[in-house]
């Protein structure tokens, strides 16, 4: 099986990941990363909306399956196989914000216990790294700042919402005021920056 990232947003994809689904017979993805490889799907090509994740490790060896951002952050990369990297929110949002990938640490908080994601942000900010936070509907920042003050961590909160897209925005505040997210599909970053 071979594992496309097909980016964050539209235009994301890589030429080795536009190769791949231009060369697929079968293809697997979800909505919204089947609509993302679109224009690069063969009308011949079957594909096939994923509604079990679970059965993705039972796919033929020549399915593609194509994963929202890149697949090795928070992605399908799991299910092993070849893995091609798209361009994910993780490196255009350290390139928008100007931030070093290098100076970052990552933190997945999609899915997952928030309190236990807080914890870790709040350690990382403390070791003197900017975070980026993979966050979900669910993860409310304000609660983070919260945290975050009480620690005496004071620092900027960016929510980058919708990355890629015609109506990409993104809000920077800090741990006194921070920004809202408007929209369920957001990234945050957290730090000195």
């Amino acid at each position: 099986m071979i594992v496309v990232g097909v980016g964050c947003g539209p235009g994301m994809l890589t030429e080795q990941a536009v190769a791949a689904i231009r060369e697929a017979d079968v293809i697997y993805g979800s909505d919204r990363a089947i609509v993302r490889a679109a224009a690069h799907i063969r009308s011949t090509c079957a594909v096939h909306v994923i509604t079990d994740y679970q059965a993705l490790r039972n796919l033929p060896e020549h399915a593609v399956v194509l994963s929202t951002g890149d697949p090795m952050l928070a992605g399908l990369g799991y299910l092993g196989g070849e893995v091609i990297s798209g361009i994910s929110s993780y490196q255009y949002a350290c390139a928008k914000l100007g931030v070093a990938m290098t100076t970052t640490a990552i933190v997945n908080a999609h899915a997952r216990d928030h309190e236990q994601a807080v914890r870790e942000i709040c350690f990382e900010i403390a070791r003197g790294k900017i975070v980026f936070v993979i966050a979900d509907p669910g993860f409310v920042p304000s609660v983070l700042a919260d945290h975050l003050r009480a620690k005496g961590s004071a620092c900027r909160i960016a929510i980058c919402e919708k990355l890629g897209y015609p109506d990409e925005t993104i809000s920077v505040g800090d741990t006194e005021t921070p920004p809202v997210p408007q929209s369920d599909l957001f990234v945050l970053m957290a730090g000195r920056f």
